[in-house]
Parts: C-alpha cells; structure tokens; sequence
C-alpha cells in the first residue's frame, strides 16, 4: 500500500508537470489572448510575438519570433501588472521556484536581455521594457487587448490543450485501476510507460539537438567589454577570435563555427537572435563579456539555441590574468556537452592540456592581433611592434612568433622595410614558432607562404597548406590561403572549392570573397570576378586587393577610364603609379604613362620589379618585361607567384623565354 500511495503521489506530480506544459497560467486571467503594445503584438496561446506594419526603429520586418519559454513568462507578467513593478523575486518564484542548481540572478539578467533583444530594446534608452534598479521591471507602454478570431490558431490550440489534458487525466485514471487490479508490479509498468512517453516527449519538444550525422553551426558572439576602460577593446577581441579558434578545433566535421570576421559585424548592436540565425545559418550562439577585478578576470558565456532563443547554459570563469587562455579550453568542452559535439581521446587530452603564458605576453599579442587586423601601414608597424614586444615577454609564446613574421612579411610586401632583412626575420620567427609547436597550423600556413614567395618551393608550399588546413580545417583564413595558393599554380577546380568552403566558414568576410575573386580573374571570368570584388567592397570599403584587381580588369576589358576611378581609391603610392602605368597606356596617353612608368622604376625599382615586368609586358615590350622578371628573380619578389596564371603577362606566353622563366621559378608549364 505504501508504495503504491508512493506511485500515485509521484505520477500526480508527473500528471501535473505535464498540466503545466499546456496550461502554463491559464488564460482566463486575461481578458484577451491577443494584446498590442507599442510596434508588437502578443498571441498568448502560442507564444509568438509579431512586429506590426507600423513597426518602430529596429523593427520593421513583419517576421513572427516565437520566444523561448522563460522569455515569454517574463513578457506575460510585465503585460499582466500593465504599468507596475514585477520584482525580480517575483520572476524567481514563477520561473525557476523549485529549482535549486539556477544562478537565479545571473539567470534573469539573461532572459531580460534576451527579452529586449526580442524588442529591439536598448538598455540605455529602452522604449518598453524599464529597469528599477535590483527591484524589477516595469512596461512602459499600455496595453490593447484584441478579439480573437473563431477557428485561429488560438482556438485550435486551446482545443488540443483540452485534448491533451483528458488524454492525461485518462492516463491517471488507468494507471489507478491497474494500482487496484494488479497491485504494485503493474502500476510501476504503467507509470513508467507514461513517464517514459511524457519525458521523451517534453525533451524532444524543448531540447532536441541535430543529429550527429547534421553538421551542427554555432556563431561566437563579440565579447562585450564590460571592464569600463574602452582601451580593453583590443583584449575582447583577441578572446573572441581566441574562442572561435578553440571551438572550431574541436570537431570540424560535426560543429562549424563561423569565423570571426562574421560575427564581428554584430559588435555593440542589439540584432534578434532570429535575424543573426538567418543571417550567419546557425543553429546556436555563445554570447560572451569580459570584466576585470584587480589582476583577475571574469568571463560570461551563455550558450542559446536559435530556433527558440532556449537559454541552453550558462556560467562565470574567474580566473587571473595569467591563466586566460585556459577559460577558452573550459568554455569549449562546456558547449560540447551542451550541443553533444562528439570529442576523441586525442580532441580530450589537447583540451586537458594547459597552455600558460606569460600574461604581459598575452597581453601584447593581442594588442599586436588588434593593429593588424587594422591594416594600414602605420598599424602594421605598431602590430610587429607588439608581436615583437611579445616574444620577447614569453620566447615560448609560437603564436607570437607567427604574427612578428606575417606582419615583418606585409612590411616587406608594401616597401616598409628593405626585401633583404626583412624576408630574413620574416623567416626566422615563423621557423622559432614551428620549433615551439609543430602543430600551429598558423605556423604552418605562414612557412607555405615564405617558401612560395621567397624560395619558388611550389612542393614545399602547398604541403605546408596542406598541413595548415588538416590541422585547423575551420580557419578560414588558412583555407582561403590554400586557396590562394592552387589558383597560382593554375589548379583552378582545387581553389574553387577551397573558395567556397572558406566563403562558407565566414561568410561576411571580405577577405575571402577578394581571394575568390581573384581566382575568377587568374581564371578569365572577369564579369563575375568583378562582381565578387563589389561584394567584398561592400563588406569591408578598406579591403586591400580589391579596387587594385578591379582597375585591371576594367583596362582588360576595354573600360580604361573606370579603371582610373577605382585607381584613385587605391591606398599605397607605389600601387597607384603601377596602375597608372597601363591604364593610360590603354588610354593611348603615352606621356601620362610613360611619367608612371619612371616613377615606378625611380622609386620603387627594389620592391616593384615584377610589377614593372607587368607594365612592360601589357606595352609589349617583351624585352624590357623578361628583364625586370629576371630582376624580380633575384630579389626573390613575391610577386613572382602569379606569373604563371597573370592575365598582364598574356603577351609573354608564345615567347619561350616565357617556359624557360617558369622553369626557373619551378612552376610547371600546364
């Protein structure tokens, strides 16, 4: 007998659990289930909230969001007090009043942000939703009730609710008779069929994941700087990209993860979840803020499903500084459990694995990362600045290594340093960062680039790319360097589909939209090579290659004025008198082009040699060309890896100078 009151005692509680599911605060006590305010609408029954035709700033598309249970809840009390104070306690106790595993504070704050991002609500001027200090909450707008319509979605789902509930209450009473029939055994058989059902049902209703043979997407959302010194900026950022990079390591076949290019356009905005799930195709976020006490940290992530903005995790790392890049490792095995991404022994073992740094070290690396990113002279200079400040802080620190030689490698590219030296120690910090760690697919990718550019080492390169990618196949930026690197050897179907995969792994980049582009154009598709460069453009004004590439392709075909246009928004001096150069000399303004021309040879004969075999080449001077190729030979000029596919070299291709100079570049003819 006790055990069979035990039974029916605990089925109750299962009975009623599932009750709440579907009459979660009945609606009687409301005088309608439909209620306007302000630019939205409200259906009750469904949960769905819809911005109205005459929407306000921020909220003009008419597309419904269907809020995640929490934020609904909250919704619901703010519309039923009209006007008055829903204390914090007051959320606690009908959301989570059993619950004892829930940072209720840190809980509610997630779901009142998620809330005014469902509004398009600012919280420094918010429209709707007023916060009274760690009292509670207040709507600030009055509310209009609606008749429903017979027979809507409202109606039906109230009708399946009642269905549901005699389905239940029939269930209750089964289970009773066979209590009394058949005695304990045949009531634990029948409790547990109806719990089974119940439970399979509710997580299939609330917490369903993709299936593992489903590639599972995630979007790192910008750390928010919540340190109060906005020069910490550069340190949210690193830990951004720091997160995606750790994150995309895990288990690229299972879990993409946007890179951070993408998600950096949504930096200080307050886009819905929804919007950022259709804009980037992802099935999950991981928000993130920073804050700073002393010499400590203090990181934020929260981890939250699209499709209903469900508040799947959430959690606080303290750590001290020195310690910072551990919190990524304890970040990215949390939202592997949470989307059950499957980890190997090896994949375990690496997250294990601590990785110290000397903080100071750290903290220059990202200073470093930050002005790079920034691409301008100046800014590359300030980057290899900090790069090398932070080598010499922590000597172990490989990634430093690699980001000294890329940025000495850009100076070298742009005629900021002399070709010599500087190829040099370009070559000496990216051989230090392999020594430290042979499996820095950043390291590898930057020696592809060093023996490519500067040896003619074809082999070597593209194994080094190769090793690059199989060790970090979610980076884009090394994929799209990889792809790079097939389209120079005329192996257009390979970077195409290297293209692509890099567009798809981060595709708000413009980066990879200018590298896609120029593969069109070294393959002769100049009409949408042009269209991916207007693309990148878009995306990004500053990007380096792409007004560079576009003058070309104007003056190949036939548009020579155009291509003085987008010339003049060209940013380097010595670029600017090499596109002169052609384009007046398609003009038929010799003078003009023959003044660019000595320019180019006067000032920049060092670091331009290739650029002037370009010049002479499209004036068919074959003679002068194959001479400054020769020169470029010798100077090891980067710009020698695009001879073989060069649309400016054509003229050259019947010489067999041409296949004599290919040979010697170790490039093979076709």
């Amino acid at each position: 007998m006790l055990i069979s009151a035990f039974l029916l005692k605990f089925y109750s509680c299962v009975r009623g659990s599932l009750l709440y599911i579907f009459y979660t605060f009945p609606m009687d006590t409301l005088p309608s289930e439909h209620v306007r305010f302000g630019a939205f609408e409200l259906d009750f029954s469904t949960g769905e909230l819809r911005p109205t035709e005459t929407s306000g700033p921020g909220n003009s598309a008419p597309n419904k969001v269907l809020l995640r249970e929490q934020v609904f809840q909250v919704l619901r009390m703010l519309i039923e007090r009209e006007g008055k104070i829903v204390t914090r306690g007051e959320i606690k106790n009908r959301l989570w009043a059993n619950d004892t595993t829930v940072d209720f504070d840190q809980s509610i704050n997630a779901t009142i942000k998620a809330l005014r991002r469902a509004l398009g609500d600012p919280v420094d001027s918010p429209q709707y939703v007023e916060t009274l200090g760690r009292r509670g909450y207040r709507l600030m707008l009055p509310i209009q009730c609606l008749e429903p319509v017979p027979g809507t979605v409202s109606d039906k789902t109230r009708e399946r609710r009642e269905q549901s509930a005699a389905e239940i209450d029939e269930g209750t009473a089964r289970v009773q008779r066979r209590i009394k029939l058949r005695g304990w055994k045949a009531a634990v058989v029948a409790v547990s069929a109806v719990i089974l059902v119940s439970v399979a049902y509710v997580s299939w209703r609330h917490f369903r994941v993709p299936s593992p043979s489903r590639k599972i997407m995630l979007a790192v959302l910008p750390f928010e700087n919540l340190t109060g010194d906005p020069k910490k900026e550069y340190l949210a950022d690193g830990l951004t990209e720091e997160t995606i990079s750790q994150l995309g390591r895990l288990n690229p076949e299972q879990l993409g993860v946007i890179a951070r290019t993408s998600v950096m356009g949504y930096k200080h905005k307050t886009e819905r979840l929804d919007q950022i799930g259709r804009d980037l195709s992802v099935q999950y976020v991981l928000e993130n803020s920073l804050r700073e006490s002393g010499d400590h940290m203090r990181l934020t992530a929260q981890l939250i499903q699209v499709k209903d903005q469900t508040h799947l995790w959430a959690q606080d790392y303290d750590y001290p500084a020195k310690d910072i890049l551990n919190v990524e490792d304890d970040v990215a095995k949390a939202v592997a459990r949470e989307i059950r991404v499957r980890l190997s022994p090896k994949q375990k073992t690496e997250l294990a694995q601590s990785r110290p740094v000397n903080p100071q070290a750290f903290d220059a690396y990202m200073q470093g990362h930050y002005y790079f990113e920034r691409d301008s002279d100046k800014d590359t200079q300030m980057a290899a600045e900090y790069y090398e400040r932070a080598t010499q802080l922590d000597p172990s620190y490989a990634l430093a290594w690699v980001g000294l030689s890329r940025a000495l490698n850009w100076e070298v590219n742009v005629s900021l340093i002399p070709v010599g030296d500087g190829q040099r120690l370009a070559r000496e910090a990216v051989e230090r960062a392999l020594a430290l760690d042979p499996n820095l697919a950043q390291a590898h990718a930057q020696m592809g680039r060093i023996k490519q550019q500067i040896d003619f080492d074809w082999a070597g390169a593209d194994d080094s790319f190769q090793r690059a990618v199989a060790l970090d196949p979610g980076n884009p930026e090394v994929v799209r360097t990889a792809a790079a690197s097939k389209a120079m050897l005329g192996r257009f179907n390979e970077a195409i589909q290297l293209n692509r995969r890099a567009v798809d792994l981060d595709p708000l980049n413009a980066d990879s939209w200018e590298v896609f582009a120029e593969t069109k154009f070294f393959m002769g598709k100049l009409d949408e090579a042009a269209a991916d460069f207007k693309k990148a453009l878009e995306l990004n004004p500053d990007v380096v290659a792409a007004h560079s590439v576009l003058s070309r392709i104007y003056v190949i075909q036939g548009r020579p004025q155009d291509a003085l246009l987008e010339i003049g928004l060209v940013r380097y001096d010595p670029v600017r008198a090499f596109l002169r150069a052609i384009a007046y000399h398609a003009l038929d303004r010799k003078k003009e082009s023959d003044a660019a021309l000595n320019e180019l040879i006067t000032k920049y004969h060092v670091s331009m040699a290739y650029q002037i075999a370009q010049v002479y080449a499209f004036r068919n001077q074959s003679n002068e060309a194959f001479e400054w190729l020769d020169r470029a030979h010798a100077q090891h000029d980067g710009g020698l890896i695009r001879t073989k596919v060069d649309p400016l070299l054509k003229s050259l291709h019947k010489d067999p100078r041409f296949a004599a100079f290919l040979k010697k570049l170790n490039l093979p003819p076709d």
